[in-house]
């Protein structure tokens, strides 16, 4: 059986930057999409359908751990939804 690679775990204050950041490519990726109507119905589904899954895993840590989880932790599944869309949208783009 191959083992998994696991990657350091980030920073609090790098993981905010980045889905800072990750997150404004994104909104303005969307919204120049939306303005050249080029938006497809997918992806609007997707802008909703993500964010309602962010939010059932981060209330799901929190009704598991509760208030013995970390910020980052907390933060891992908008990060990286936020991330992979800046990355996706980046790459549609070209």
């Amino acid at each position: 059986m191959k083992r998994r690679r696991t990657r350091p775990a980030k920073t609090l204050p790098l993981m905010v930057a980045e889905l800072t950041f990750a997150s404004w490519e994104t909104i303005a990726r969307r919204t120049l999409m939306t303005v050249q109507r080029t938006c497809s119905p997918v992806e609007y589904l997707r802008m909703v359908a993500e964010k309602a899954a962010a939010a059932m895993e981060t209330a799901w840590l929190l009704g598991r751990r509760g208030r013995g989880a970390s910020a980052s932790a907390l933060l891992t599944p908008w990060h990286t939804r936020a991330t992979a869309n800046a990355k996706r949208l980046r790459s549609k783009a070209r």
